[in-house]
């Protein structure tokens, strides 16, 4: 991982933001525009997050500030540590004394779900580009939510459609023991037994501090099950993937799949042991110039670590928040959560890693998503050539039907 542990904390004490990142023209402080980033610094979801998306966010803020809109832009991080607590109490400062106008990322279902009710509260603007479950958008839906990048039903929903479709019918999910992991669980059991197949069974492991999967792995062997479905991330992954690769279960024809999988979760174990893994995926680095082109001004500002999904995200969601701003005014960006919000679902949407696309009535970010295989050792021209596509699945069929989320706002 590019950015250390101990860089981080060195850096960061618990609860405590970096030093802010500015752009633009020199503005009295009461117009900057401030962007708290609360993401994993130094836990398990550190490479597919972290400080990587810091440097994608400020990415943003350069090629909005290169527009010539004037607007002073600040991105200041912190570590949540995957702890709602410290996570709402970092939140509260920020908005109480801090004057932050907008909480991106969250990268932990527990906390967004908890930022979803404070942000509405203090009627600033929660910026979901991190956390996954589909209740943001659903039973937990505000108005002063964006959910970009990703969520548990379009994670599911690919790799589920697709392989049960196909005859693999017989499933068997590791989820962690949290609210993203029973989101995660939820919906690939819905769309496996939809199409005919079953989940066989369900091992749900503690969260975080977990690296010894064998037991659950051995009981995913043991069942029977011809897909083994992780619904965990970060360096669960590679740890789950590294031992199953170890017990033999993609030898013995099982098929792995990833439902939260990041590019840098397949690089952090290498393609010898990822190789065959599946996930759906909403971006990746190569899939046209765009892509390739955001990430050759991102890699040298991630010492040398190619986007991942997560990292895309906050870089188009923090672009587009930006523009939303300049088209409701600082002033009322500032005094208004509600309204920089609905300015972003007015606005079509339009950036390198993610193409066209829109914002629902519901928060949720529309776009196409992509089912992606682990390369071979032997397929791989460099370090970061680690997958190549399989399906693409159009953007009005990547997400859950509007009214089908039961989002207390949306009138169906």
């Amino acid at each position: 991982m590019p950015i250390t542990r101990r860089a981080a904390l060195a850096g960061l004490a618990a609860g405590t933001a970096l030093a802010p990142m500015r752009s633009g023209r020199a503005a009295p402080s009461s117009k900057v525009i401030r962007i708290g980033h609360l993401t994993d610094i130094s836990g398990p979801y550190a490479s597919t997050a972290g400080l990587n998306s810091t440097a994608c966010a400020r990415q943003a803020v350069l090629d909005f500030d290169a527009a010539g809109h004037g607007i002073q832009v600040e991105v200041i991080p912190a570590d949540h540590q995957n702890n709602p607590d410290i996570a709402m109490g970092i939140a509260r400062e920020w908005f109480d004394r801090g004057n932050i106008d907008a909480v991106l990322e969250l990268n932990n279902s527990a906390i967004a779900l908890g930022m979803n009710t404070l942000t509405q509260q203090k009627n600033k603007v929660h910026l979901n580009t991190g956390a996954v479950s589909a209740a943001l958008t659903g039973p937990a839906c505000t108005h002063n939510m964006v959910h970009w990048t990703y969520d548990s039903w379009m994670m599911a929903h690919a790799p589920a459609i697709s392989l049960t479709k196909a005859g693999d019918k017989d499933w068997y999910v590791v989820a962690p023991d949290y609210a993203f992991g029973a989101a995660l669980t939820q919906d690939v059991t819905r769309f496996v037994t939809a199409e005919g197949g079953r989940v066989l069974g369900v091992s749900r492991h503690p969260f975080p501090g977990v690296t010894d999967f064998s037991s659950y792995l051995l009981a995913a062997q043991a069942s029977g099950a011809k897909v083994v479905a992780l619904a965990n991330g970060g360096n669960d992954i590679v740890n789950c993937m590294k031992q199953a690769r170890e017990f033999g279960l993609p030898q013995q024809g099982i098929r792995m799949v990833a439902l939260a999988c990041q590019m840098s979760d397949i690089h952090g174990m290498g393609l010898a042991t990822a190789q065959g893994m599946l996930a759906g995926m909403a971006f990746y680095w190569d899939l046209n110039e765009r892509t390739r082109a955001f990430a050759k001004r991102v890699v040298p500002k991630m010492n040398g670590t190619y986007p991942s999904s997560t990292h895309a995200g906050a870089y188009a969601c923090t672009l587009h928040y930006l523009k939303a701003v300049a088209a409701v005014g600082v002033d009322k960006a500032k005094e208004s959560g509600l309204d920089v919000v609905a300015a972003m679902k007015r606005i079509p949407t339009d950036d390198d890693c993610f193409g066209k696309g829109l914002i629902r009535e519901d928060g949720r970010k529309i776009h196409p998503t992509y089912l992606l295989e682990a390369k071979t050792p032997g397929e791989s021209k460099f370090e970061w050539d680690l997958q190549k596509l399989v399906s693409t699945i159009p953007a009005e069929q990547s997400f859950r039907p509007l009214n089908e989320g039961g989002c207390p706002f949306i009138k169906t």
